[in-house]
């Protein structure tokens, strides 16, 4: 089942485009990840907060990501990740407009 992995963590930045910038090697390769679908970036500079919503073909793929990011992140200095896996419903997301088809 499609499962949808959301993630956010403390992130003193940069942001907006000096991210974008500095991330283009990392976005290209989480694009290879199995099971993936897409991402969401998100960043909150006011909340100094960085993250994404990912979509992943299943929930094998978005808990070994998971696990692959965290190290990451840890290895970065992060210490607190927040994440959450959720089932998405796409008869209903489908109504909605949402990109999961």
């Amino acid at each position: 089942m499609t499962t949808l992995l959301q993630i956010d963590f403390p992130f003193p930045g940069p942001f907006g485009a000096a991210l974008s910038d500095a991330l283009q090697q990392l976005a290209l390769s989480i694009t290879a990840e199995p099971g993936f679908i897409w991402k969401i970036w998100t960043e909150n500079e006011t909340e100094q907060q960085a993250g994404g919503i990912y979509l992943f073909a299943d929930e094998a793929s978005a808990r070994a990501y998971l696990d692959k990011h965290s190290a990451r992140l840890k290895a970065l200095g992060v210490e607190r990740i927040n994440a959450k896996l959720f089932a998405v419903n796409q008869p209903l997301s489908a109504i909605t407009h949402g990109p999961v088809a």
